[in-house]
């Protein structure tokens, strides 16, 4: 396992977080994506799964490659460049800055959710900031760190195009509802062990009574995704708060289960609160790679 490689990705993720000089791995894969469908889109569900396959055989690719010429350096040379460029597969420090500024300036929730942000109050701007920061520790950080510790630079990367793909065409509209139906079931595959640690991490860390770990997880089951109820529904518990609930979506009020049993009104200290984990979660997760390496 990559665990010399993750230590450094994370801390060099956690210190400088995103690289302004270079243009994103990310946003490189939505270029991809936006190309590809301006050229070939079509309302298909075989249109969408070439879509998918090129993308994830193309970073594949690159990423091999990549990954052999760095292992190509010194020893140290080499872990440390791997490390260098697997930070760019983490969103660690972009996610707790943007959630972190939604306390001083709410209005820009608009960047960071889906849902419609225009006319909500300031108790659902809190709700939505820390779903997005329960939710995107999944997404953003520990489902990289999973499929890098097994796999390296092709791990991270070819689920950052998955996650990428399904972030961009994997709606139930009626666009993508065919052409995104291949990428939005791979993104579930491949975050379905992840969320899972995702909510455990949550729990244990920001320790409630034992009795509502079983809890965490039949509520979990009860949102639209198979992944994503997981870790919000152990944020919600932790925090003794109530998050979910019918939310707009492009001017259409859609029903949503609630996640947790507490207060409704939930107030920028909730977030504060929310955020804590952050060093915990940190301390646990750097632990871990550093004894995995000196094993």
């Amino acid at each position: 396992m990559y665990f010399d490689v993750a230590l450094i990705a994370y801390a060099v993720d956690r210190i400088f977080g995103e690289f302004s000089l270079i243009r994103h791995p990310v946003i490189l894969m939505g270029d991809y994506i936006t190309w590809f469908e301006k050229r070939f889109y079509k309302d298909s569900l075989i249109r969408g799964v070439w879509l998918s396959l090129s993308l994830i055989g193309l970073v594949f690719t690159l990423s091999v490659v990549m990954q052999w010429v760095l292992s190509l350096l010194p020893s140290v040379l080499a872990t440390l460049a791997l490390g260098l460029v697997a930070s760019t597969a983490i969103a660690s420090k972009m996610l707790y800055d943007s959630v972190q500024e939604i306390i001083t300036k709410p209005h820009k929730i608009k960047y960071l959710v889906s849902r419609d942000t225009d006319h909500i109050s300031p108790s659902d701007i809190n709700k939505a900031a820390i779903e997005t920061y329960a939710e995107n520790l999944s997404d953003g950080v520990i489902a990289p760190l999973f499929y890098l510790l097994l796999w390296g630079l092709p791990g991270a990367f070819v689920y950052k195009a998955v996650n990428t793909l399904d972030s961009m065409v994997g709606y139930r509209s009626a666009r993508y509802e065919r052409f995104g139906k291949f990428a939005a079931r791979l993104d579930d595959v491949a975050n379905f062990i992840p969320a899972r640690i995702t909510a455990v991490l949550i729990f244990v860390l920001m320790y409630r009574h034992s009795s509502l770990f079983t809890a965490v997880f039949q509520n979990g089951k009860q949102h639209p995704s198979p992944n994503a109820g997981y870790p919000i529904s152990a944020m919600a518990f932790v925090l003794g708060i109530k998050l979910g609930g019918p939310t707009h979506y492009f001017g259409t009020l859609v029903p949503k289960a609630y996640f947790g049993c507490g207060r409704e009104t939930i107030t920028t200290e909730d977030i504060a609160r929310a955020l804590t984990l952050q060093t915990k979660l940190d301390i646990v997760l750097i632990t871990t790679f550093t004894l995995g390496t000196l094993a």
